[in-house]
């Protein structure tokens, strides 16, 4: 920042920053008189060669405008010079996605120093209140013989073999069927970017969005039926929340599944490493005690954080929160294969507007940054770090589990800053690890597998 310009930073309410900054007279005249001769050289008006538009006939012809373009270059330069300054603090800069906003139109006056303010969002201040010697309860839980019989029935059904069912039949549980489906107006038109062609699912699994699956019970191959469906308030799709919808659904194919029997044939089946069914089953309850131990950590971790934010206030600016429930319309826009505009759109049509829609996410939205800042706060005063060799070793180990090669896993974590994703991973689980030591987890009630893998608290 040029020397001669002054700066005084005020902290306001809920995170923002006010940056106030002076210009003297001096530099306003100079940035002013270099806009003058740039369009002085570049300018071409009747009556007059380019180059040779004399300044006066310029701001006669030009001048207020000139004036505002001056003043918002001179805007501009002071701003980002302060921003570049190296030794501006983090607390005092605007976060990313915070466009500082001019306060109350500054009179731009070649006699007078130029002084003008900018309100941004800044990070949130967080001093993290007590963090240890805390007490939760967790779920007391475990793998039963029946989460295992029902993860052998799953193999099962995928090895099954589909066969095509008789002319005439109609749709029973656990057919296979592929349905073409849309929304339906009052007018009996498909309404737009509800249409989906082909959908494949296992008829009583409840693995569609509307939940349709008595409704197209007893129907035939090249059957079409229409319907309507009311929705309650607490269903599982927000969208759908207390709505009422028309459907079509046209029954394109009819199929059934024959399953293998449960014995050594179907475990080599499912992979040559498995001899035996007992190696199978060994193997699936391996997987299911990893899952567990892993959900068991986020609950935990969860509900200390939570804990912790009882006891840590932050403000969170509104710039944050807006960008985090994009995030979250994104995300729904993925989930319906469909752009944020066809979220917009489908809300629209539901009745439920965007703005309803974001009152009933913001206390998440909130509650997940509140988290987040106080996580990144920890990490930062616990000087947690994540070197080469604990990526090295961590890219050895995921590898290792999924069952990809080494340098096809490095390949793809070297793009898009990936390892620097990693690396955070890394030091976050370190500080999950410390909560864990430092605080009291006693057994809670008990719960079974399948709800607490479904409950996502």
């Amino acid at each position: 920042m040029a020397n001669n310009v002054t700066k005084e930073i005020t902290r306001l309410e809920k995170s923002n920053v006010k940056l106030s900054l002076t210009v003297p007279k001096d530099e306003v005249r100079s940035q002013y008189q270099d806009l003058l001769k740039d369009y002085s050289k570049n300018i071409q008006l009747p009556g007059f060669r380019k180059g040779k538009v004399p300044q006066e006939v310029l701001e006669r012809k030009f001048g207020e405008s000139l004036k505002g373009e001056a003043l918002g270059k001179i805007i501009e330069s002071a701003v980002s010079e302060v921003f570049q300054d190296e030794n501006l603090s983090r607390e005092e800069r605007p976060l990313p996605y915070s466009t500082p906003q001019v306060q109350d139109e500054p009179k731009f006056d070649l006699e007078q120093d130029l002084t003008f303010s900018v309100v941004y969002d800044v990070l949130p201040k967080v001093t993290v209140g007590q963090w240890k010697g805390l007490e939760v309860e967790v779920p007391d839980a475990g793998v039963s013989d029946e989460d295992l019989n029902r993860e052998l029935e799953e193999v099962r059904d995928r090895n099954a073999i589909v066969m095509d069912r008789d002319e005439g039949a109609v749709a029973e549980k656990d057919n296979v069927v592929t349905v073409n489906y849309s929304e339906i107006g009052e007018n009996g038109e498909a309404l737009p970017n509800s249409d989906r062609q082909d959908f494949v699912f296992t008829l009583g699994s409840g693995y569609n969005i509307y939940k349709f699956d008595d409704e197209i019970t007893g129907m035939k191959k090249g059957e079409t039926r229409e319907f309507t469906k009311t929705f309650p308030a607490d269903f599982e799709d927000a969208s759908l929340a207390g709505q009422t919808k028309k459907l079509r659904v046209t029954l394109t194919a009819l199929k059934q599944k024959q399953l293998p029997a449960l014995d050594d044939d179907l475990a080599q089946d499912v992979d040559e490493k498995y001899k035996t069914l007992d190696d199978l089953k060994n193997s699936i309850r391996d997987r299911l005690n990893k899952n567990l131990e892993r959900r068991l950590k986020e609950i935990k971790t969860s509900r200390l954080l939570e804990k912790i934010m009882e006891n840590t206030p932050v403000i969170i600016p509104e710039s944050m929160i807006r960008v985090e429930l994009d995030g979250r319309i994104r995300n729904l826009a993925r989930r319906f294969n469909t752009s944020a505009e066809g979220v917009m759109q489908m809300l629209a049509q539901s009745g439920d507007g965007l703005e309803n829609i974001e009152k009933e996410w913001r206390p998440a939205a909130e509650k997940a940054l509140h988290s987040r800042l106080i996580v990144e706060t920890l990490i930062e005063e616990q000087k947690f770090e994540a070197g080469d060799e604990e990526v090295e070793k961590e890219l050895e180990t995921m590898a290792a589990e999924s069952g990809t090669a080494l340098e096809e896993f490095k390949k793809y974590y070297e793009q898009d800053n990936m390892k620097e994703y990693l690396k955070e991973d890394i030091k976050e689980r370190k500080l999950f690890d410390m909560l864990l030591a430092e605080n009291t987890l006693k057994p809670g009630k008990k719960e079974n597998y399948l709800d607490l893998m479904a409950d996502n608290r």
